[in-house]
């Protein structure tokens, strides 16, 4: 069978890395890819945004001239577009939701009165569409409020304030100054939650749901969790905090009413669904819903799952996930990210990656390229804020975090930094 993997970072490289190893994976192509989906497949020169009839008929006219057989759609925007719905065909299966489900992270407006429909816990929120008014209510709010546009922002739309102004100035940034574009048209200011956060994972075939293990991402730029909100600066996996007894919560409470009440709306959800939990003296409550693979907690999963990814997304795609089942390696892995200079703000490209052969000998080290690019002397290149992302296996937590940690020392750039404490709320 040859696939077709839409995207450019981490997530689709791992993806990638693990659909290569499949006994019925043929040809492997990466749309647009990077420096290493080069090196497992084949890079194209297709456009997958924005998402319109024109790019759509390309990729179609690909698939259909190169016999291919399964499309794995990586990033949320293109899902969210609908990118899933124009690539539908009998001769083929499409793993990622469709627009109408892909709005569980696209709107969070109307993910939050979805999960309020079926009495799903999540935080306490008011929606707001205009900036005067969204002002008045943090001016007037006693307690901390977590500040988040509604619509898509790479990660990057959550705003957690401490007081007043805080709240009004991350306002202001996504309505008024309009830091993340169309995304902040409306805002959902909710109670800021206490707790640990955890990533749930569950394949969904439109009437079966499989729980993946559970992942604990690292979003704030910097050691001990300070600093701004990125897209992910390391996750590793298991977490020990997701007991047997709050899964089957969360499976019960969250994850089945959340399906249910799509496929009361008419939404068949097919592909992967990512609960963003809080662990609160509560119980778990919903911070937010994604609609496709964690990047990074992708890059933390992959190398312990054991078996057919190929079979795996298949099942899933084609309503047949109860005829398989998935095994995991008991061991830990954990995931670091490094980044360019500057990230998450503004940062340079083209700078020039020395160590790559070096750091990959290292024993149980994966590394998935993320924001590369080959230059035309043929050497590696920064091409994101978020360069790669660098996972390995221990025995532990802390033997993996060390593996992985040690691997970045040898992987050199110029302003190439991360941090080295991934995992430490439970070391």
């Amino acid at each position: 069978m040859n696939i077709l993997i839409i995207g450019s970072g981490g997530r689709e490289h791992a993806l990638g890395w693990k659909l290569r190893q499949s006994p019925r994976c043929d040809k492997l192509y990466f749309a647009p890819g990077n420096a290493g989906t080069a090196m497992i497949g084949e890079n194209l020169d297709l456009a997958i945004e924005p998402v319109n009839t024109k790019n759509a008929d390309a990729i179609d006219y690909f698939c259909r001239h190169n016999g291919v057989g399964l499309i794995v759609i990586g990033p949320e925007d293109p899902l969210a577009a609908g990118l899933a719905d124009r690539l539908q065909h009998p001769s083929r299966a499409v793993f990622g939701p469709s627009a109408s489900a892909a709005r569980i992270e696209s709107d969070k407006a109307w993910s939050k009165q979805l999960m309020r429909s079926v009495a799903v816990p999540t935080a306490e929120a008011r929606i707001f569409r205009d900036p005067g008014a969204a002002l008045a209510f943090v001016t007037h709010h006693e307690t901390p409020v977590v500040v988040k546009a509604a619509g898509l922002a790479k990660g990057k739309g959550a705003i957690v304030t401490a007081d007043a102004d805080e709240a009004a100035a991350a306002v202001r940034r996504i309505m008024i100054d309009r830091e993340f574009g169309d995304a902040g048209d409306a805002v959902v200011i909710e109670e800021r939650l206490s707790g640990q956060e955890v990533s749930v994972l569950a394949l969904v075939d439109g009437r079966s749901i499989y729980v993946l293990d559970t992942t604990q991402d690292h979003k704030q730029a910097f050691e001990g969790d300070q600093g701004p909100n990125t897209g992910g600066m390391g996750a590793y996996c298991p977490t020990p905090l997701m007991t047997d007894e709050l899964m089957q919560q969360v499976e019960s409470e969250i994850l089945v009413p959340t399906v249910d009440a799509l496929h009361r709306d008419g939404i068949t959800y097919r592909g992967v669904l990512y609960a963003g939990l809080m662990l609160t003296p509560g119980g778990p409550k919903v911070i937010e819903y994604n609609c496709r693979f964690g990047d990074p907690e992708v890059q933390a999963l992959m190398p312990r799952l054991k078996g057919d990814l190929l079979e795996l997304m298949l099942a899933t795609a084609e309503g047949r996930l109860d005829e398989v089942e998935i095994d995991w390696d008991p061991r830990a892995c954990c995931c670091v990210v490094m980044a360019s200079e500057g990230y998450p703000g503004p940062y340079e490209k083209g700078r020039v990656i020395e160590g790559l052969e070096q750091a990959e000998q290292e024993d149980g080290v994966f590394i998935f390229h993320a924001g590369t690019a080959t230059h035309p002397s043929g050497k590696v290149v920064t091409d994101g804020g978020r360069v790669f992302n660098v996972s390995a296996l221990g025995s532990d937590l802390r033997e993996a975090r060390d593996r992985a940690n040690a691997a970045c020392e040898k992987i050199g750039y110029e302003g190439a930094w991360f941090r080295r404490d991934i995992g430490h709320r439970v070391l």
